[in-house]
């Protein structure tokens, strides 16, 4: 399994790298020791002038082509941005900007911010969620973010592992995605078939669509 990290802090070190950081050290550990996980990390500090130069030329360089294509033959990603002005920074959404569309379609994402203070613990929710929804991606349940009193705490460390443990079980699932495809998903299927008046789910196998004037007849006959 490929698992790509991008990771959009600007210092060395930075808190944003060092979630990344704990986010795949949990996602590795959470799948196994028999999973073969191959890491690849994106520092996008270094490609900054690439991303900026791509978006004025159409173009990109070697490097960023490296990292855009990485990103799109991952398993899994783990996305992480420092909080500026409270939403993820300008370098963070120029990168996802310059991705292809469809490169995330399908894929887990797990989601992580950093910033100095708890009240923009709602980024992952309000910024980060909405913008891989609307890339198509499979946005995980549990996005963690870090305030600067955090680290240390039981609580962040708890997010971690929950996190790493969601992205480790989606990626498996994924392996075996091609395979189960095929099969129909019969709860499911049943879960959206329509449904008779009196409230039973109807025959999917024999799908009927009953006209709306039938319908209205029936409800006043009731």
């Amino acid at each position: 399994m490929k698992l790509v990290v991008v990771s959009a802090g600007l210092s060395v070190p930075s808190s944003t790298r060092l979630l990344a950081d704990r986010l795949t050290a949990a996602t590795v550990r959470h799948a196994g020791p028999d999973a073969d996980v191959d890491v690849q990390v994106v520092e996008l500090r270094d490609l900054a002038t690439d991303i900026a130069n791509h978006m004025v030329t159409g173009f990109p360089a070697a490097r960023l082509a490296a990292a855009l294509d990485a990103v799109a033959a991952a398993d899994g990603l783990i996305a992480v941005t420092p909080v500026f002005s409270g939403s993820y920074s300008g370098l963070f959404k120029s990168f996802f900007d310059v991705i292809d569309k469809d490169s995330l379609t399908g894929k887990p994402v797990l989601v992580g911010a950093t910033g100095g203070t708890a009240r923009h613990s709602l980024v992952t929710e309000h910024a980060l969620r909405p913008l891989f929804s609307y890339l198509r991606a499979l946005v995980l349940p549990t996005a963690v973010y870090a305030a600067s009193e955090d680290w240390g705490d039981e609580g962040l460390e708890g997010r971690i592992e929950r996190a790493g443990a969601e992205l480790a079980r989606f990626m498996g699932a994924g392996a075996e995605a091609s395979v189960s495809a095929a099969v129909p998903d019969t709860d499911t299927t049943a879960a959206i078939a329509p449904r008779s008046l009196k409230g039973a789910i109807t025959s999917v196998d024999a799908f009927q669509v009953v006209p709306f004037e039938q319908q209205l007849a029936a409800l006043r006959q009731v």
